[in-house]
């Protein structure tokens, strides 16, 4: 069975550098779109950064028709500031989803990198590596953010081809799932 290709669009949320990817997945094979990063550093008002993070996922989503979209989670830091600042340009990226109507995944970044590599505590150049690997690319980007944002798509990726990934989601124990599986249950 040939199935259509889909695109997804991940995104590493950042105030100061934001990366993105997109990754078309064409019977069940990966490929890279596009990876790269917005710079908002020189920009310094925070509402001006905010905007171009809005109109940068935007653009990316009307020139790109994405299925889906992958954004990681900000993780708990000590800098309750930083955690403001990131959780705001979270935000405006996942409104521009929204009003793009793509449906919404966030991963923890634990969850990406356990998911890329096998080991949740792996390091950007561990997962950068096994990116390579996996989607076989060449080139060294200059911002790991980039490939972050790869990373979360790919792992996006990986959690809805899963049988478990898609399977178990949001379900209350085996009851459920086997009530929603019926074809699944096989009846000696």
């Amino acid at each position: 069975m040939n199935k259509k290709a889909t695109i997804i669009l991940g995104i590493d949320p950042g105030t100061t550098v934001m990366g993105y990817a997109l990754l078309r997945v064409e019977n069940n094979q990966p490929s890279v779109l596009l990876m790269d990063v917005l710079k908002l550093a020189k920009q310094k008002d925070i509402y001006a950064r905010l905007e171009m993070i809005h109109t940068k996922v935007m653009e990316l989503i009307q020139l790109y028709r994405p299925s889906s979209f992958a954004i990681e989670a900000p993780f708990f830091g000590k800098n309750v500031q930083s955690m403001l600042k990131l959780g705001r340009a979270q935000g405006v990226a996942i409104a521009a989803a929204m009003h793009g109507k793509i449906p919404v995944t966030e991963y923890a970044p634990k969850k990406v990198k356990q998911s890329i590599t096998g080991n949740g505590n792996a390091d950007k150049d561990q997962v950068w590596k096994m990116l390579q690997r996996v989607l076989s690319i060449d080139e060294q980007p200059q911002y790991f953010d980039a490939t972050d944002a790869l990373a979360v798509a790919l792992c996006h990726h990986y959690q809805s081809s899963s049988v478990l990934g898609t399977a178990v989601k949001g379900l209350k124990g085996w009851d459920e799932f086997i009530a929603k599986n019926p074809e699944r249950v096989k009846k000696k």
